[in-house]
């Protein structure tokens, strides 16, 4: 019987921060698991996280937007990658 596909979820989000709280927003995003953080500015920060599916990425983004000093988090960009089925 063929191995279901499997899915590779790749998201970007824009997390909104208190200036004053940035440097430990970044610091905390940094150290969470599947998070890339790719620029900041202000009060603006964009990262990247990937996940195996749908709900992951929700729990993701559910976690940074309760972290302290985050004003919001919005996923801007989801991309999801198929891996093609193997038959065993």
């Amino acid at each position: 019987m063929p191995e279901a596909p499997r899915c590779h979820h790749i998201s970007s989000i824009v997390v909104s921060v208190l200036p004053p709280m940035a440097d430990s927003v970044l610091a905390r995003l940094a150290a969470m698991p599947a998070v890339e953080v790719h620029g900041h500015q202000g009060g603006k920060i964009v990262i990247v996280v990937e996940g195996s599916g749908t709900g992951a990425m929700g729990d993701h983004l559910t976690r940074i937007a309760l972290l302290d000093g985050v004003v919001a988090a919005n996923m801007v960009y989801e991309h999801i990658e198929t891996e093609e089925a193997t038959e065993q």
